[in-house]
């Protein structure tokens, strides 16, 4: 059995994540900052619940601890927790530490801490979900509407995610880690810019890098179509 841990799991890509790998045969666990709506959402999926912000370093290690005692190895770890922060307001220092705490330092307080686990798996694999939104390629290109996105924090903490990525596969030879640009979604973090794709759809990119064999890619930045430019 696949053990799989997600975060940000109890809505949009990461639920439907969730739903398309337990489909697949995976034991996930669902980690979600707030407790009930997670196990609401693993009890729907048929998933394990497990509180887990990812900018408490407390509850990531109780999370990942938990883990360690019922099942003694993780096999794929999705970073997919992230927030947009973007009101339409001013931008601040708050807001900045708020927005890389949560997208990018969660990141590495939730692989750091999920390490020792995923190199008992005999097929490690950890999926970033990280976004075209970041790349340097995209918003300097009028042709693409990530030129126009006004996602000042979103943007600059997802090309830290796909740069955290390469160095991690740099690292851990031993471990798959790749980037992922979903596609624009409609879920709770696009609703103000109203447009995007079922949650689901999006999910069937991160489910083909989370199911990789064991001769898998490393060290990539893609999306549905191939490997992006950032």
């Amino acid at each position: 059995m696949t053990v799989t841990l997600i975060t940000g799991a109890n809505k949009g890509i990461g639920y439907e994540t969730a739903r398309l790998l337990i489909d697949r045969g995976h034991t996930v666990y669902l980690g979600a900052r707030d407790r009930v709506r997670g196990e609401k959402a693993a009890a729907q999926l048929g998933g394990r619940a497990v509180q887990l912000d990812v900018t408490d370093d407390e509850s990531v290690r109780r999370a990942l601890a938990l883990i360690t005692s019922e099942q003694g190895r993780l096999d794929v770890l999705v970073n997919n927790a992230g927030i947009l922060g973007f009101d339409g307001g001013a931008l601040d220092g708050p807001t900045a530490l708020r927005v890389f705490d949560t997208n990018a330092v969660g990141v590495v307080r939730v692989t750091e801490a999920a390490l020792p686990l995923l190199e008992r798996s005999p097929n490690p694999t950890v999926v970033m979900l990280s976004s075209s939104a970041g790349s340097f390629w995209a918003v300097t290109n009028p042709e693409r509407p990530e030129s126009g996105l006004p996602t000042v924090l979103y943007s600059a903490s997802k090309a830290a995610v796909t740069m955290l990525t390469v160095q991690y596969a740099k690292s851990h030879p031993g471990i798959k880690f790749n980037a992922v640009e979903p596609g624009t979604t409609a879920t709770d973090l696009t609703a103000a810019f109203g447009v995007g794709r079922t949650a689901r759809e999006s999910a069937e990119v991160v489910v083909r890098f989370a199911t990789l064999g064991p001769d898998g890619p490393t060290g990539n930045f893609s999306d549905e179509h191939g490997t992006v430019a950032w």
